[in-house]
């Protein structure tokens, strides 16, 4: 009778039991809708910065068409894609502030919203001056969406699984501006300038439309104050830095006449002055930018690395181009389609990239990832007036896939060395840096290039030989500068898991 009697379990343990169940049942379920949410924030968020960073370079080949068309010299066409810059490098520092200080979904449709102006703008110009304005409202939206793309990603993403993700960044972020050439060179080949702005349009509208509808508010807002002078140093640092790189391959004289080294006088004092204000600021936690973030070792050493290779992206982006157009004769429809596969391998190889980075940490692919870049530029000395244009084709998709062994780790590994409350400065940090690092790595090839092309041409070269000459000295430079990056591949380490665990649902 008392073996029947234990084996029958009490009903108070079988309503328990089911109690348990169900409430395991409702994690369960709450956990996949929150996942599926998450999914759905950053697939978002990944489709909108593509379509906003596409429009960084998709300008460079259409400089010729919009010449044409509008009625103006090289120079002032130029400002189309200098203006984008010098507005990037001045907003994003602000970028911090307005992440802390307004709701996700308040920040998203802000920066959407003026690209999709923007662009609207863009394709009903009537004049430069217009086309001009709508490129620095469009740039305003682009400069917001990068670091909101990075913070919610280190909100919402555990650790352990983040660099996957950061892997699909690492396409928005470098594939997008090396295939813009390619896809302003097929859209030229077939239709007027203001297709490029047409097509991307409706793109834009659906991912504000559907952002403003789903996408929650992933960190919860604080009153922070917004320190105007910061704000105007910034502007002046920045912006005269990024304008400075940028004008000085134009410059007729470089960086000896005044036109040259007066802009980056101005950017380096206004840079210093910026600094010593936000030291002074943060100790009450009311920077602008909280440069704390480089009190962390892994974070500084990875934003040295990537300005070294985003320096060896943008040299190479600006360069290859002229080089296939003025030395080889190629047209600019084959010179983007030769930009092309290297941009799909990146794009592809990124996700493999992410999850390496999740099972082994960084070192595994930054060190052999600086090598590869390293080797490649040195290769690139060796391009002549007689090259094969095979030999470019696969000097440039090997570039590609040394720069996808870099990018996703040394995001991933820097910002992760944060606290989560630095998440928004550390982002703004990496986007200003992209910038700047972009700029120079273009006035770096652009001016070394066109010294070395007058050079020769005054020594009586032709003019297809001086220009070979002049980009082989760039790339020599460019390789040089690609050296320092190997030995701090060595130092980039995987953070330990810190205290700030991702956000699970919206605040």
């Amino acid at each position: 009778m008392s073996e029947t009697t234990s084996a029958v379990t009490p009903p108070d343990t079988v309503i328990a039991d089911a109690s348990a169940g169900a409430a395991v049942s409702t994690e369960s379920a709450e956990a996949q809708r929150v996942g599926a949410r998450n999914r759905l924030v950053i697939g978002v968020l990944l489709i909108s910065t593509f379509v906003v960073i596409l429009n960084e370079t998709i300008m460079s080949v259409a400089i010729p068409h919009l010449m044409a068309d509008l009625g103006v010299d090289a120079s002032a066409a130029q400002w189309l894609t200098t203006a984008f810059l010098l507005t990037m490098a001045v907003v994003i520092p602000i970028t911090g502030f307005l992440l802390q200080r307004f709701t996700t979904r308040a920040v998203f449709i802000t920066a959407m919203s003026l690209f999709g102006a923007g662009t609207l703008i863009a394709a009903i110009a009537p004049g430069f001056e217009v086309l001009l304005v709508a490129r620095v409202v469009q740039a305003s939206g682009t400069a917001i969406m990068i670091p909101l793309l990075f913070t919610t990603v280190l909100t919402l993403v555990p650790e352990q699984t983040r660099g996957r993700v950061m892997g699909n960044i690492s396409i928005v972020i470098s594939v997008a501006p090396a295939i813009g050439p390619t896809i302003s060179g097929l859209i030229l080949s077939v239709l007027d300038w203001r297709w490029m702005f047409i097509l991307v349009l409706p793109i834009a509208l659906v991912a504000l439309l559907v952002g403003a509808l789903r996408i929650p508010n992933v960190t919860e807002p604080r009153a922070t104050p917004l320190d105007v002078v910061s704000v105007i140093l910034s502007a002046i640092g920045f912006g005269g830095l990024v304008y400075g790189l940028s004008n000085l391959g134009t410059v007729a004289g470089g960086i000896a006449a005044p036109a040259g080294w007066a802009p980056l006088a101005i950017g380096a004092v206004g840079l210093v002055l910026f600094v010593l204000r936000q030291l002074a600021l943060q100790k009450r936690d009311v920077a602008l930018l909280d440069l704390r973030t480089f009190t962390s070792k892994t974070f500084a050493l990875s934003i040295g690395m990537i300005m070294i290779s985003m320096v060896a992206l943008f040299g190479t982006i600006i360069l290859l181009p002229i080089y296939t157009q003025n030395v080889l004769r190629l047209d600019a429809l084959t010179t983007g389609l030769m930009l092309l596969p290297g941009g799909l391998i990146m794009g592809l190889l990124a996700p493999f990239v992410g999850r390496s980075y999740d099972k082994h940490g960084p070192t595994v692919l930054v060190v052999p990832g600086s090598i590869v870049v390293s080797a490649v530029l040195w290769g690139m000395t060796m391009l002549g007036r007689d090259t094969p244009f095979w030999w470019v084709v696969v000097a440039h998709v090997a570039l590609s896939i040394g720069l996808a062994l870099l990018f996703t780790p040394l995001f991933t590994a820097g910002l992760a060395a944060l606290k989560p409350e630095m998440y928004s400065h550390g982002s703004a940090v990496v986007g200003t840096v992209q910038q700047l690092a972009g700029a120079a790595g273009i006035a770096l090839f652009v001016t070394v290039m066109t010294a070395g092309t007058t050079a020769r041409m005054a020594n009586g070269a032709d003019e297809v030989s001086a220009t070979a000459g002049g980009i082989h000295t760039a790339f020599l430079y460019g390789a040089i500068i690609s050296l320092v990056a190997i030995p701090i591949a060595f130092f980039i380490r995987k953070p330990a898991a810190t205290a700030g665990a991702p956000m699970g649902a919206g605040h």
